[in-house]
């Protein structure tokens, strides 16, 4: 099977699935013993005249797979291939990192640890942890208004039964309104995606208030300034 005018990008791809390395047109000039060290190995490879697609299936290299994603119209190819690509990266952070309960439950739990942090701060701190508490609490809360539910009603119920059980994965199941195991469900997040996000809020947090605290210095500086020439 001979095939013409092929990317570079999907012959890199053929020949890491395949096992096989890239030669230059030239290097066929070598001997036979020679360019068997460049072949790869395929169990079936079968030109598909529908799709205009050559399939190389079960190669020696590197495991790969490739997703169709089609659709009436671009802009909605565009919109599916944007959500194949989440999808794809989400599976293979899961296979890296493992995985948490998703739903918005490992945040609701972390929130109801925080609380008990804030019992004993005072003055402009607890406001700090409250603020944490709520935004928390934010990716459950849309989830639900999302699939057409009170947030504060179902809220209330996930953190009775995650006080009740003892168990971290309860969430809220959109399809019926239920609270759910998310682990049973099938639920998931990558726990890489998660700690990011946590870690970079955090640090964007710091950020703010260290702003804040140059401004604030600034602005007395320049107080003092004005007295001194005024007197």
């Amino acid at each position: 099977l001979v095939v013409q005018r092929v990317a570079s990008k999907e012959l890199r791809r053929a020949a890491e699935h395949s096992g096989a390395r890239m030669i230059k047109r030239t290097g066929l000039k070598k001997s036979e013993d020679e360019i068997q060290k460049y072949l790869g190995f395929a169990a079936r490879v079968y030109n598909d005249e529908k799709l205009e697609q050559v399939w190389v299936l079960d190669g020696g290299g590197k495991p790969m797979a490739t997703v169709l994603v089609g659709a009436a119209t671009s802009e909605v190819v565009g919109e599916r291939e944007r959500i194949a690509k989440d999808a794809a990266a989400a599976v293979q952070l899961s296979v890296r990192s493992g995985v948490v309960p998703g739903g918005g439950s490992l945040e609701l739990a972390v929130a109801r640890e925080v609380e008990q942090v804030r019992d004993g701060i005072r003055g402009m701190a607890a406001y700090g942890v409250d603020c944490v508490v709520e935004a928390l609490k934010r990716p459950m809360s849309q989830i639900v208004a999302n699939a057409g539910f009170n947030p504060l009603e179902k809220l209330g119920d996930v953190i009775a039964a995650q006080a009740g059980t003892g168990k971290i994965s309860l969430a809220v199941d959109c399809d019926s309104g239920e609270v759910a195991d998310m682990l049973d469900i099938g639920v998931v997040d990558p726990a890489e995606v998660k700690i990011y996000a946590l870690k970079a809020a955090g640090e964007v947090a710091e950020a703010i208030l260290r702003i804040d605290t140059i401004i604030k210095k600034r602005e007395e500086s320049k107080t003092k300034e004005v007295n001194m020439s005024g007197l």
